[in-house]
């Protein structure tokens, strides 16, 4: 693909995809794109020029075949492979996504935490060790990491964040209630749930 993809665009796919899996779940073959979009509040044209992007993905009179699109999609965001990722700080939310079952059958698995609380290190979440911080380097590049969740304390979020990508991590998903400073090819998410309840608030006042 030689365009630029709209980010917009691309933070849609993974819905369209849990809508397809949830229909192919339910026997489904084919969807339209109405159908798609009465799933998600979203235009039938919209979804049209969305997938239209990536190719001629559905036939007039027939639409998209179910389990072509879910292929198509895993492929186009890099999910048909699992990717390995590495949680950083092991508080409340941390064990959380240390224990979330639901990462593998969507492209993403836990294979290595991280504390620096030595009562920590060294006991087990899910399976897993909890690792010294000390060891990240050499963790990283054993599991082939390129993905890490960081779920610090907000004054230790930035420096664990910079030994993540000097170790060759290139996307953060941030649970840390601070903005992060990282390369420009270095990819972050914030995940602040007290930020999307605030905005739900606004409307209730």
């Amino acid at each position: 693909m030689g365009e630029e993809i709209p980010k917009i665009i691309i933070g849609r796919l993974p819905l369209y995809l849990r809508v397809l899996r949830r229909l192919k779940n339910e026997g489904e073959v084919y969807a339209s794109s109405q159908e798609l979009g009465e799933m998600l509040d979203i235009s039938g044209a919209q979804i049209r020029k969305d997938l239209s992007h990536f190719g001629e993905l559905g036939k007039r009179g027939t639409g998209y075949e179910i389990e072509f699109l879910i292929e198509k999609i895993r492929q186009i965001l890099n999910i048909n492979q699992v990717w390995n990722i590495a949680v950083v700080g092991i508080g409340d939310v941390g064990h959380a996504l240390a224990r979330y079952n639901g990462f593998v059958n969507r492209g993403f698995k836990v294979t290595a935490i991280f504390d620096s609380n030595e009562k920590k290190v060294g006991t087990e979440v899910q399976g897993l060790v909890i690792r010294d911080i000390k060891d990240l380097k050499e963790v990283i590049h054993k599991e082939d990491i390129k993905i890490a969740a960081v779920a610090t304390p907000a004054s230790a979020a930035q420096s664990v964040t910079d030994s993540l990508v000097e170790n060759g991590i290139k996307a953060i998903l941030n649970y840390a209630p601070i903005y992060l400073k990282v390369p420009d090819d270095v990819l972050v998410e914030y995940i602040d749930p007290a930020i999307h309840l605030q905005k739900l608030s606004y409307y209730l006042g």
